[in-house]
């Protein structure tokens, strides 16, 4: 038998009418990851004025948690600083959804990395310093990775 995750009101607006979806032609900084397990891919674009999100856009290739996490990513740190915007975790943006069923928290995860690389392309490209941003990804646990439905 099949068991269907269930997801909050929230998910589901954001699922069913995402945000920010799109590309950004010139953007700043761009970042993508993948999970080869389940195939969700999301490729992230921001545009930074004075240290600020200016625009946050992406393109999400997955399951509706994944499409819901990247509009609510993208929310979350529209007009913040970069520093600010690197304090985000996967537990804040399933807090902000109002809860992920476990099997879909990994999405969690994937929109706050993909996030986090946009900001990374963006300091690699002028040479800079972010406090908030190292080399290390953030670390992932193995049972994030799975893939249900």
């Amino acid at each position: 038998m099949i068991v269907m995750p269930v997801y909050s009101e929230k998910v589901m607006q954001h699922f069913m009418n995402p945000h920010n979806v799109g590309e950004i032609a010139d953007a700043d900084g761009i970042g993508e990851i993948g999970n080869p397990v389940c195939g969700d891919m999301m490729t992230f674009y921001i545009k930074v004025k004075d240290n600020r999100l200016e625009d946050v856009k992406y393109k999400t290739f997955g399951c509706g948690a994944a499409i819901a996490v990247s509009s609510m990513v993208s929310d979350m740190v529209m007009g913040k600083t970069l520093e600010e915007a690197l304090t985000v975790t996967p537990a804040m943006v399933a807090k902000e959804l109002e809860g992920l069923p476990k099997n879909k928290f990994h999405c969690s995860n994937l929109g706050a990395q993909a996030l986090r690389k946009a900001i990374k392309n963006y300091a690699i490209k002028n040479k800079i310093d972010i406090p908030g941003l190292t080399d290390q990804e953030e670390p992932e646990e193995e049972d994030e990775h799975a893939c249900e439905t």
